[in-house]
């Protein structure tokens, strides 16, 4: 029987991001700063197994780690809910990234400045793939800071990719990039409607 009433009768649009980075970025940290929901965390020890096979370089005191992906959801309001996919950061795991991107609107590739050059695989895969991604940089306590152009310098990135500070830490942080992102990805599909 059909509702009376079809102003309550609303289909939410899901929207699917990535946040990807090198292994302890803080991919977890940030889904899990925003998310309205309790985070699904897919974490285990690291075990002596992983020794030589895994780089602890910078990262020394992290005892947990990504072995699927991290999910959460923000609902923007009752027509739109966004899905954050966290994917795993060491390479050994990389094979779940293809399955964790498909269907991304757009994605954040987290940067952490005390290792930059693990963010490389996640710039080169979703430059490759052409979806669209900024760079938010993960402003650890220890780390030195970096401006934006040091940072889009270092990593070679196109002019028109978004880099912004943040803390995943903090939930506006993180907002913040997510906002940046979802204005990145308008604006591209402004433009490339009025081509």
């Amino acid at each position: 029987m059909a509702s009376g009433n079809s102003e309550r009768d609303v289909t939410a649009t899901a929207v699917k991001i990535v946040v990807a980075g090198g292994f302890g970025v803080g991919k977890t940290t940030l889904v899990g700063s925003v998310s309205e929901i309790p985070p699904l965390r897919t974490e285990e020890l690291i075990t002596e197994a992983s020794a030589g096979v895994d780089d602890l370089s910078g990262v020394e005191r992290k005892n947990t780690t990504t072995v699927a992906l991290d999910f959460g959801r923000i609902t923007i309001n009752p027509k739109l809910i966004l899905y954050l996919f966290g994917t795993p950061g060491q390479n050994r795991f990389w094979f779940m990234w293809d399955e964790l991107a498909r269907g991304a609107l757009g994605a954040v590739v987290l940067a952490d400045t005390r290792r930059l050059d693990s963010c490389f695989p996640a710039v080169d895969f979703f430059e490759g793939r052409g979806v669209p991604f900024i760079v938010g940089v993960n402003c650890f306590d220890d780390a030195h800071r970096y401006t934006v152009e040091e940072v889009r310098a270092a990593l070679d990135l196109d002019p028109h990719v978004p880099v912004v500070l943040c803390d995943a830490r903090a939930r506006q942080s993180t907002k913040d990039v997510l906002i940046t992102l979802m204005q990145y990805v308008l604006a591209r599909t402004r433009l490339a409607s009025a081509r």
